[in-house]
């Protein structure tokens, strides 16, 4: 099937976001002609889709080399989707050392993203040498920026008071930030300490959220924890985080 696409449509990186999610086959096809074109936002959007296989046919060594295109055009979400495709070997060899490189450069241009993805190789050690104050000033930058998953790290950072003074105030605010911003593992370290300080209620909810967003592994482990809670209601919810884990791990991509 073809479709008539009027020149403004292919040329706007906003619009062409949006036709996505209406129409993937249509939004493939202005994509392809607006990355063609030069259009910045058009080629990351290529190499998005390429990586996922929506609207186009899959190919990730060929996203790589879109993000690649995009990156060098100045496009930070491509630059830092380029790393993590070397960071994960999507399309190319994984090599933590060459994905640090990309996201260092988008990091130092301002993308929370990139800042979040540094950060969690220098809090580990993956292609770089481990650095946990650095690793902590990075996602305390991206969690200020309104990113929600270094709000949650930079709380657990200071609850336990690693590389800095503890602050349970503090950690409790941001994992309440987190968890408002949407996600999962910050809703349940909300709920944890929600829990702690015996507001109940308020923690289930936060808990049910948690498990709704989780990944199969995540609630694998966190329904490990719930089972060892000091309260029965909350370790009633353990067995509702494996029946989720167990619809999760039993669906077909």
């Amino acid at each position: 099937m073809s479709y008539q696409l009027r020149r403004e449509e292919v040329l706007d990186g906003d619009r062409l976001k949006a036709m996505l999610e209406e129409s993937p086959a249509r939004a493939a096809q202005a994509i392809l002609i607006a990355a063609g074109e030069g259009v910045l936002d058009a080629q990351a959007l290529l190499g998005q889709i390429l990586l996922d296989g929506l609207g186009i046919e899959q190919d990730q060594p060929l996203a790589v080399r879109w993000f690649g295109i995009a990156a060098k055009g100045g496009h930070l979400m491509a630059c830092n989707m380029l790393g993590r495709c070397h960071e994960h070997g999507w399309g190319c060899t994984a090599d933590a050392a060459i994905a640090a490189r990309h996201y260092r450069i988008a990091a130092e241009a301002g993308l929370d993203w990139a800042m979040y993805n540094l950060a969690n190789l220098l809090a580990t050690g993956r292609g770089v040498t481990v650095d946990q104050p650095q690793a902590l000033a990075l996602y305390r930058q991206a969690a200020e920026l309104g990113h929600a998953k270094s709000m949650n790290l930079l709380g657990r950072y200071l609850e336990e008071g690693r590389h800095c003074c503890a602050d349970p105030d503090a950690a409790f605010d941001w994992y309440r930030r987190s968890a408002q911003g949407g996600d999962f593992r910050g809703q349940f370290s909300f709920a944890s300490v929600l829990a702690e300080r015996s507001n109940i209620q308020e923690a289930l909810v936060w808990y049910r959220q948690a498990m709704s967003g989780g990944h199969a592994v995540f609630l694998e482990v966190a329904a490990q924890t719930l089972a060892n809670a000091s309260h029965t209601a909350i370790q009633s919810m353990a067995l509702e985080y494996k029946k989720r884990a167990e619809q999760l791990a039993g669906q077909v991509d």
